[in-house]
Formats: structure tokens, C-alpha cells, sequence
């Protein structure tokens, strides 16, 4: 672990931003978190666009001795070079393991924060109650069906926490109000096991105050 490297994380309490902080606190890599207004439209800024062209939040910049500074301007991306800093801490070692947590990982990618996002731009986009509604139901029903993933083991990828646990949680959280809990009493189990890590429950809370 690179304990002398320098990171900054711009970033605002949204999914993509917390998802980022955590992977950060749990790799236990040492960054400053640098807040973005969004709500003023500081991501809209000439300084903040030289960072991210696009404008978007989370941002992760890495400070070099010898040459210019890493800029990493996607979130999921920011997760994978955490854990290659990290080896260990959020992707298994052995080959299998690690592909399995790939798996999970980009299954809530892709199923669930995807379609959350999809639903969530609908019903801002001048209403399409009726899409909206489906992507909900679609998305709702593939979180529920994680319930089979910590049927027998303890974390969203087998026996040991990773990224999966990181993308499963921060969307589960969102909708937590909507689940049929009672249905569900491994996600429960799991939920509740991971709200109690103490790197975790930091990353949660980073943005908070700021």
C-alpha cells in the first residue's frame, strides 16, 4: 500500500460519490475530500472542468513526486484503482474469487444503480410516470433477487468483503423504504453486518457536513 501517495476526492453526497469514499476508507488510503456545489454549479467551473470536461462528480486525483497528477473521473473506476492499491482489501487474491466479485459487482452496476438512474432521470425529465414506474419494479426486483447471493456466505461475493458489498449497499440504502424486509432476512443480515464496519460507516458519512 502506497502510504505516502496523496489523494483528493471531489465530490458531493450523491450514490457515485460515497460508493468512491468508501472504497477509499476501506482500501485505507489517505485522501482529503474536497466538496463540490453542485447546487451552485461549482461543477460548472472552469477550475472544476480542467478537472472533469464533462462536468460530473466524483473526481479522484492522485498527487506525483515525479510528474503530473493521476485524474480518475469515473466512480466505478475510482473502486477497481482502490482495490489494485489495496491488494486484498476489496478484491480477493485468487483468480476465481476475484472473478466472482466482478460478477456481483457489475450485476448491481449494470441491473440495479443503472436502472435506478434511468428511472431517476425520468421523473425529472418532464415526467414519464408509467417508465418510471417499470424501472422501479425492474430495478426493486433485481435488488430482491441479491437475497440468493447471501443465502450461504456472508458477503455479496463469498466470504470476504469487496466492491460488490460497496455498489450493493449504497443503492440497497437508497430504496431501503421499499423493501419487503421481511422477505429478505439474509439481505438483512448482510445489510445490517456492513452498516457496523467502521471504514464503511466513515465513507458514508463524508460529505455529510460539507
Amino acid at each position: 500500500m502506497e502510504m505516502n501517495t496523496s489523494y483528493q476526492l471531489y465530490g458531493a453526497p450523491t450514490g457515485n460519490c460515497i460508493r468512491a469514499a468508501i472504497a477509499l476508507e476501506e482500501a485505507g488510503l489517505p485522501y482529503t475530500v474536497r466538496a463540490v456545489d453542485l447546487v451552485n454549479g461549482e461543477h460548472r467551473s472552469a477550475a472544476y472542468l480542467a478537472l472533469n470536461p464533462v462536468g460530473k462528480v466524483p473526481v479522484l486525483v492522485e498527487d506525483q513526486q515525479n510528474g503530473p497528477p493521476v485524474v480518475i473521473t469515473q466512480s466505478n473506476a475510482i473502486m477497481l484503482y482502490a482495490a489494485e492499491k489495496a491488494p486484498g482489501r476489496l478484491l480477493p487474491d485468487d483468480s476465481l474469487a476475484r472473478a466472482v466479485v466482478y460478477e456481483r459487482f457489475f450485476f448491481f452496476v449494470t441491473d440495479v444503480i443503472a436502472v435506478s438512474h434511468a428511472a431517476f432521470f425520468l421523473r425529472g425529465s418532464g415526467g414519464v410516470p408509467e417508465g418510471q414506474a417499470r424501472l422501479v419494479e425492474r430495478m426493486l426486483a433485481a435488488l430482491e433477487s441479491a437475497e440468493r447471493f447471501v443465502d450461504k456466505e456472508p458477503y455479496m461475493a463469498g466470504k470476504t468483503f469487496s466492491i460488490a458489498d460497496i455498489a450493493a449497499f449504497t443503492i440497497t440504502q437508497s430504496v431501503e423504504s421499499q423493501l419487503p424486509w421481511a422477505q429478505l432476512p439474509n439481505l438483512r443480515r448482510w445489510y445490517e453486518q456492513i452498516a457496523a464496519r467502521p471504514a464503511f460507516a466513515r465513507g458514508l458519512k463524508v460529505f455529510n457536513a460539507r
